[in-house]
């Protein structure tokens, strides 16, 4: 077991002790579901009231004075303090010792890394390099001329295909696809013909993608996603499609061919884009939005088609009056008609 006291741990996370440093913690825990022994966090306000109410043995807590009565734990970003604190105490006991599998494949002229681990059933084809510490884990495939850098972590059933690039420490959940031909197809004569799809994916550093998430290849040059960016499960990139700098990229997103989300960019989760457009810096896109048109930089869009939020939301509430409108239309028409009538009979007399 791990043990730290409180005043231990401040200094592995760069904070300050409210309270008694000596307390003993001895793991991590939501703030409702912790125990004694646990330190939990608060980054939410609307979870204030659970300080007075937790269990926990500390809390680790933003540097804004406040009240409680057992010890804080401050630091300048609560919730990026709480996942260190994870892996102080819940450090990854499954990783995978170095070394190559009896069972993976590796061609001759492959390169693996120091220290890397290749895992059961694996292939690494003609040409492939897998970097230092990288970890492969079992039935990944490696296609020929991939490059995969240093402390980059594959899960079961990584699909790379040829001459792709993965950089430093990216991580790839089970089912991922790197480097699936694009959708491009030319109607001629009757039938689809298909167009090659003889570029690569090229992936930055640092980038997260979850289970199932599937990344085309360009027609040519290069699909491409930056440095930092965090790909949800069951996302789909097309082909040619640039992605920035540290974007998000939350669940079911559809984003077509041809597309470029500058850096910072957000897109909420089953929301698709159209291909051929641009997605401007820090720009956010609602869940479920359909966007059909470039965005600039900054703003944030909703709704389908999506349109600025602002104006979204005043015509969703226009569209969740007209029972009522159409209540008062038919009245109003039942009236005219009635007026109408009465004028016809009185003409008559």
């Amino acid at each position: 077991m791990i043990v730290r006291t409180l005043a231990e741990l401040a200094i592995e996370l760069d904070g300050e002790v409210v309270g008694d440093g000596s307390t003993l913690i001895k793991g991590v825990a939501g703030i409702r579901e912790a125990m004694p022994g646990d330190i939990t966090f608060l980054a939410n306000a609307r979870y204030e009231s659970y300080v007075t109410e937790t269990r926990a043995s500390a809390v680790i807590c933003s540097r804004e004075p406040r009240f409680a009565a057992i010890p804080l734990l401050r630091v300048e970003n609560p919730y990026l303090g709480f996942q260190r604190a994870v892996k102080v105490f819940r450090p990854d006991p499954y990783r995978a010792a170095p070394g190559i599998h009896p069972t993976a494949v590796v061609a001759p002229d492959a390169t693996i890394g120091a220290g890397a681990s290749i895992g059961a059933h694996c292939v690494v084809e003609q040409g492939a390099r897998v970097g230092d510490r990288s970890i492969l884990l079992p039935g990944c495939y490696v296609g020929p001329l991939v490059a995969i850098g240093d402390d980059s972590f594959l899960y079961s059933n990584v699909v790379v295909r040829e001459e792709c690039t993965i950089g430093a420490r990216c991580v790839l959940h089970p089912g991922v696809v790197v480097g699936s031909d694009g959708f491009g197809f030319a109607f001629d004569v009757g039938r689809y013909h298909k167009v090659p799809q003889v570029g690569n994916v090229v992936i930055g550093d640092d980038v997260e993608i979850g289970a199932n998430t599937t990344i085309d290849r360009a027609t040519t040059d290069s699909t491409r996603i930056g440095d930092g960016t965090k790909i949800d499960n069951l996302v789909q990139i097309g082909h040619n499609v640039v992605i920035g700098k540290h974007c998000i990229i939350v669940a079911q997103v559809g984003i077509s061919g041809s597309t470029h989300l500058e850096d910072f960019v957000t897109l909420g989760g089953q929301s698709g884009v159209i291909g051929h457009v641009r997605i401007g810096e820090r720009a956010m896109v609602g869940a479920a939005s359909g966007v059909t048109k470039s965005i600039p930089a900054g703003e944030v869009w909703s709704g389908f088609p999506a349109a600025p939020h602002g104006l979204w939301k005043r015509l969703t509430a226009m569209v969740q009056k007209l029972p009522q409108l159409f209540q008062k239309t038919r009245a109003l028409e039942e009236r005219v008609e009635k007026l109408e009538q009465q004028k016809e009979r009185e003409e008559v007399r």
